[in-house]
């Protein structure tokens, strides 16, 4: 029989202050008591470079940072961002350098599009679970090509269809699916990647930022197709709050794991609030005040899925509902503090607001996710 393997998975990550490690002080030895664990890496680490004219805000750290991520247990990151490219393609390298410097495993970016769509393949105690990852936030160019560095795309149309054909200006509905050159690329890293491991677990940076509950179209789509070509376990980001959970076919899927470790540039309230771009996102969600927070009230919400593995295979699938404090730590919470239960509501009410198949029931200090019975 083989031995019982623990995975950690967090969302979104990029602490911008002088003591990085800092920002995992809670929450730390919970990361490295596992056996392997996973974060996306929001920020570029550079001290170098220029913002290319695409980018609307510019998402960087200290080069440390890479240190820290290590330090508090991480060893698999994905960099497959909107904000990899941000300060062009030295900055781009010099954090994918600064990561592999500390020994992690980077996934869903490279020198060309090969390396970008290679997937990192970690054996632990005698199961070997592969990881790839993807992004469909993408500004121009910041896709990788086969002679042009960048992320692994999974690029999607949209579609508006007006509700009412006939009155110019109503509102329209909103069809999104993913470009299917990409999605074939995909499935076929994933197809290859079960080939050589065990397990795939599958990074997607995408999806609706904001926007309480709301998935579009493609992610089903994806989600799906992923399981379908092998995939085990969906971990997605970039939404800055909590999504729904849902289980296909056995599989969980994670539409966005919120904020974990991420903090704003710190010029964000007296010059970036002032500006039109970030008022046209501020209204995405209602309670969104920069005044009296940096962040939305939902995006300090969050969580730490949990993933026990045995006999090659996922025996069981659970969160720990993790708040992020107003000096944007996060902090696993325990049933007798009412933020647990308040995330237990929030992710079953939001999974249920889009009819996601999946049922939650606190078990101790988890909240389980199973499939509906």
């Amino acid at each position: 029989m083989s031995e019982e393997i623990i995975f950690y998975a967090v969302g979104d990550v990029g602490p911008n202050r002088d003591d990085p490690d800092s920002i995992f002080k809670y929450v730390a030895d919970v990361i490295k008591s596992g056996d392997l664990a996973f974060c996306q890496l929001e920020s570029v680490l550079s001290r170098r470079g220029v913002p290319l004219p695409q980018v609307r805000l510019v998402c960087s750290s200290d080069p440390s940072v890479a240190g820290a991520l290590k330090k508090a247990g991480f060893q698999v990151v994905s960099f497959a961002s909107n904000h990899c490219m941000d300060l062009g393609r030295e900055a781009f390298q010099d954090t994918i350098d600064a990561l592999q410097e500390q020994g992690l495993d980077v996934i869903g970016v490279g020198n060309n599009i090969e390396e970008a769509r290679t997937p990192a393949i970690k054996e632990i105690k005698g199961t070997r679970i592969a990881f790839l990852a993807y992004n469909s936030i993408l500004p121009q160019s910041f896709w990788a090509d086969e002679d042009r560095p960048g992320c692994a795309p999974l690029r999607v149309h949209t579609v508006y269809e007006p509700i009412e054909h006939d009155q110019p200006g109503t509102p329209c509905r909103t069809h999104t699916f993913a470009r299917r050159d990409d999605l074939k690329a995909m499935l076929k890293d994933i197809s290859q990647a079960k080939e050589q491991s065990d397990l795939v677990f599958v990074s997607l940076h995408w999806g609706i930022h904001f926007v309480p509950a709301v998935l579009a179209d493609y992610q089903q789509e994806v989600a799906y197709a992923a399981i379908e070509a092998g995939a085990d376990l969906i971990l997605g980001h970039h939404a800055h709050i909590l999504k729904g959970v849902e289980v296909y076919k056995g599989k969980a899927i994670f539409y966005s794991l919120g904020n974990y470790a991420i903090e704003l540039p710190p010029h964000f309230k007296s010059e970036v609030t002032k500006d039109r771009k970030f008022k046209e996102i501020q209204v995405l969600n209602k309670d969104w005040d920069p005044e009296k927070a940096p962040w939305p009230k939902d995006s300090y919400k969050s969580v730490t899925v949990k993933c026990v593995i045995k006999e090659k295979k996922i025996d069981r699938v659970s969160v720990l509902p993790t708040y992020i404090d107003m000096d944007n730590h996060p902090q696993i919470v325990q049933p007798q503090d009412e933020r647990f239960h308040e995330i237990y509501e929030y992710l079953t009410f939001i999974s249920r607001e889009q009819g996601l198949t999946v049922r939650m029931e606190i078990e101790g200090d988890e909240i389980v996710i199973q499939g509906e019975e």
